[in-house]
C-alpha cells in the first residue's frame, strides 16, 4: 500500500510563467463550461469548506484576463461575483456559532457549511478565506467589475474584517495559519480603504500580529513557531502558515514577518528528510498540503538558503483544490493567486550549514526531535521511526525493559565535516531506573549513501539492547510505500520484532494502518479533531529493529553499532585510546571523547576516513 497524501516535491512543478498560463487556461475552460445562470462557480459536490470557493474561482479568472485578455472572462467575473454577493454573503447568526462576542451584529462572515445551524465552527476560516478571495478580486478585476461591485466588494472585505476582529473571538481554533491569514486579509484590505481608515485596519492587524500571534508562539526544536491547533507544528498547516507569512512580507515590507518566516524556514529544514518526507502534528500526521504551500517554501527557501522545495506535498492538490472527481473546488484559490504573482525561484541545493536537530548528506538524513533522539531516519531510500516499547518511544538502549533515551540534564551535540563524511555526537545524561546517572554517547556518521549509527554506554548488565528504529515507508517513484522491513545491519546479534498483543495500542507494521490512522485511534477526540502526536503517544509497543550489543566492546561498556543502508560484512571494531573511545568500520575511523567532554563539557569527537 501507499501513504495516499505525500507524493513528489513540490519543487518539481514547473513554476514558469507559461506553466501558470496553462494551468489559467485549464481553470478558464473548466469554470466557463461549469458556471450557471446566476454565476455560481462552485463545484456540484461541494459541501462543506464552500463559502468561499466560488469567489476563489472568480479571482483565477480576473487574473487569466490580467495576463491573457480573453474577451469571454469579463462577463463571467461579473455575473460570479454579483452571485457571491447576492447568495453567499451572510449577515444573519448562524445558530449555534459559539465564538460570538456580540450578537445580532449584522456584519457580514462566510459559512464552513451553507445550511444554518449545520457545522458553525468552521465559519471563523470560511470567513479568513472569504476575505483573502473577495481583496484578490479586488486586487485582479481592475476594468471588469461595475462601479457598485467594486464598492459592495470594498465594503463586504470591510464587513468580513470586523466579524473576524470585533464580533468574534479572535482565532478561534487556536490555528496559527488562519490567525496569520487574517492579518495578511487586514492587511491587503487596508489598500483599497481611506488613508485614515487603511492605517486604522492596517494598525490592528499589526497589533493582532504581536499581541495574539506571536506572543503565544510554542517553542519546539530550539525555534519559536505560530502555535497549530495547540500544537507547535503540523505537516499540513505548518507549510501553509509560511505561505501566510510570506503573502504578509509581501505586503507589508514589515520585517518581524520575515524574521518569523525564516525561523519557520529552518526548523522546517531541520525536520524534513531529505526525501521530503515528515510526520506529525497537533491536527493531521501525514496529510501535508500542496500548493498551499509553495508560496512560503519557495520565498522563505529563497532568503534562508534551503531547499524547502523538497516537501513532498499532495500532488493531487499540485496547483488548486480539487474534489473528488478531479474537478477545480476554489477554496484557497487566493494561495494559487499569489504564488503566480511572485516571481522568487526556487532555491534547490541543501543548506550547508549544520543544524543541531539535523543531520544530512546526500540521500541520508536524520531529524532529531526536542530531546535530540532521531525521530526520523533516512537511508537507502527507506524511512524509519522511533519504536515503541513499554508506552517508551524512541532510540536508544533498553535495559529491562527501560529505555535510556530522555534527558535528565543538558544534551550536548558536536556537529563534523571531513572529506566525503557528516557527523553528529549527541552526549546525554539519562538515569536509569533504579535512579543510576549514565551518559549515553550517540555516534551518526554518513557518507551521503549510509548512516552508522554507534551508541555507548556505561555497562548495564542485564541483557541489554539497542531500540534501533520502526521501518514504516520508502520511496517509489512520486509515490511512499508502506513497509515492515528495511536494509539495516548491526555488529551484534539483530532481530525484528513485532508486538505480540493486537489492538489499538499495538503497532504492527506488516499491517495496512498508517501512523496517522493508528494516532487518530489513540487520540482522546475524532479523528481530524484530535491530536495525533498526543494520541500516538499512547503507542505501547511496535514493530522494532532491536540490536544486541557488539562483540569486542571495551569492558566498562556496552556498545551498539547499526548500520542502515547497503554494505557487505558489518564488523566495527571499538579499542580505548587515550581520547576515549576508538570505533572503527569499513568506511570510517572516529574517536569519541569522554562523556564529560572538553573544558566547556562540550563532546569531543574526531573523524576519518
Amino acid at each position: 500500500m501507499y501513504l495516499p497524501r505525500q507524493h513528489g516535491p513540490l519543487h518539481d512543478l514547473p513554476s514558469h510563467p507559461a506553466a501558470y498560463d496553462t494551468v489559467l487556461a485549464s481553470v478558464t475552460e473548466e469554470a466557463l463550461a461549469r458556471i450557471t445562470p446566476e454565476g455560481n462557480l462552485e463545484h456540484p459536490d461541494a459541501h462543506d469548506d464552500i463559502g468561499d470557493t466560488s469567489l476563489g474561482i472568480t479571482s483565477l479568472l480576473a487574473l487569466a484576463w490580467q495576463r491573457t485578455r480573453d474577451p469571454r472572462l469579463p462577463e463571467a467575473v461579473r455575473r460570479s461575483t454579483e452571485f457571491h454577493l447576492r447568495q453567499r454573503v451572510f449577515t444573519e447568526d448562524n445558530p449555534g456559532y459559539p465564538n460570538l462576542r456580540v450578537r445580532d451584529s449584522g456584519l457580514a462572515y462566510a459559512r464552513y457549511v451553507l445550511e444554518a445551524g449545520a457545522h458553525p465552527i468552521g465559519d471563523w476560516p470560511s470567513t479568513v478565506w472569504a476575505l483573502l478571495q473577495t481583496v484578490n478580486v479586488l486586487d485582479t478585476a481592475e476594468g471588469l467589475l461595475t462601479r457598485e461591485q467594486r464598492a459592495e466588494l470594498v465594503e463586504l472585505g470591510r464587513g468580513y474584517w470586523r466579524w473576524l476582529t470585533e464580533a468574534t473571538f479572535f482565532n478561534p481554533q487556536e490555528a496559527g495559519n488562519q490567525a496569520i491569514g487574517c492579518v495578511v486579509g487586514g492587511l491587503m484590505l487596508a489598500r483599497h480603504l481611506q488613508p485614515a481608515e487603511a492605517e486604522a485596519v492596517r494598525s490592528r492587524a499589526m497589533s493582532l500580529y504581536l499581541d495574539e500571534i506571536r506572543a503565544h508562539r510554542v517553542r519546539d526544536r530550539g525555534a519559536l513557531l505560530p502555535p497549530e491547533h495547540r500544537g507547535a507544528y503540523d505537516n499540513n498547516y505548518g507549510p501553509i502558515s509560511l505561505s501566510f507569512l510570506a503573502q504578509a512580507h509581501r505586503v507589508s515590507g514589515e520585517e518581524v514577518f520575515a524574521e518569523d518566516g525564516e525561523a519557520l524556514a529552518r526548523y522546517l529544514d531541520a525536520r524534513l528528510t531529505g526525501g521530503g518526507f515528515d510526520i506529525g502534528g497537533p491536527r493531521y500526521s501525514e496529510q501535508h498540503s500542496a500548493f498551499e504551500s509553495v508560496l512560503g517554501l519557495r520565498y522563505f527557501g529563497h532568503r534562508v538558503g534551503a531547499d524547502l522545495g523538497r516537501y513532498r506535498g499532495d500532488t493531487r492538490w499540485a496547483r488548486h483544490a480539487v474534489q473528488a472527481d478531479g474537478g477545480i473546488d476554489g477554496h484557497f484559490a487566493f494561495m494559487l493567486v499569489w504564488q503566480i504573482q511572485d516571481t522568487t525561484p526556487w532555491h534547490r541545493t541543501p543548506s550547508p550549514e549544520p543544524a543541531r536537530h539535523q543531520l544530512r548528506a546526500g540521500s541520508v538524513s536524520v531529524a532529531f526531535d526536542d530531546r535530540l533522539t532521531p525521530s526520523l531516519i533516512e537511508a537507502a531510500g527507506s524511512y524509519l521511526l522511533p519504536a515503541a516499547v513499554g508506552r517508551q518511544h524512541g532510540f536508544g538502549p533498553v535495559t529491562d525493559g527501560f529505555l535510556l533515551c530522555r534527558p535528565m540534564g543538558e544534551v550536548r551535540v558536536r556537529d563534523l565535516r571531513t572529506g566525503t563524511l557528516s557527523a553528529k555526537l549527541v552526549t546525554k545524561p539519562v538515569v536509569t531506573r533504579d535512579h543510576v546517572l549514565r551518559h549515553v554517547q550517540s555516534l551518526y556518521v554518513t557518507d551521503g549513501t549510509r548512516l552508522w549509527m554507534t551508541v555507548a554506554v556505561e555497562r548495564l548488565g542485564g541483557t541489554p539492547y539497542l531500540l534501533a528504529g520502526l521501518p514504516y515507508a520508502a520511496d517509489d517513484g512520486d509515490h511512499l510505500r508502506r513497509i515492515a522491513e528495511a536494509e539495516v545491519t548491526s555488529a551484534g546479534p539483530l532481530r525484528l520484532t513485532h508486538p505480540p498483543t493486537r489492538g489499538p495500542a499495538f503497532f504492527d507494521a506488516r499491517s495496512e494502518t498508517t501512523q496517522e490512522q493508528a494516532a487518530f485511534a489513540l487520540a482522546a477526540d475524532p479523528r481530524g479533531y484530535g491530536n495525533p502526536d498526543e494520541g500516538w503517544s499512547h503507542l505501547v509497543a511496535s514493530t522494532a529493529f532491536e540490536a544486541d550489543p557488539a562483540p569486542g566492546a571495551p569492558d566498562d561498556l556496552d556498545v551498539f553499532a547499526v548500520r542502515y543502508g547497503p554494505g557487505d560484512t558489518f564488523s566495527p571494531v571499538f579499542e580505548r585510546v587515550p581520547d576515549g573511545l576508538a570505533v572503527r568500520t569499513e568506511a570510517f575511523t572516529a574517536v569519541i571523547g569522554d562523556p564529560e567532554g572538553d573544558a566547556r563539557g562540550e563532546p569531543v569527537l574526531t573523524l576519518g576516513g
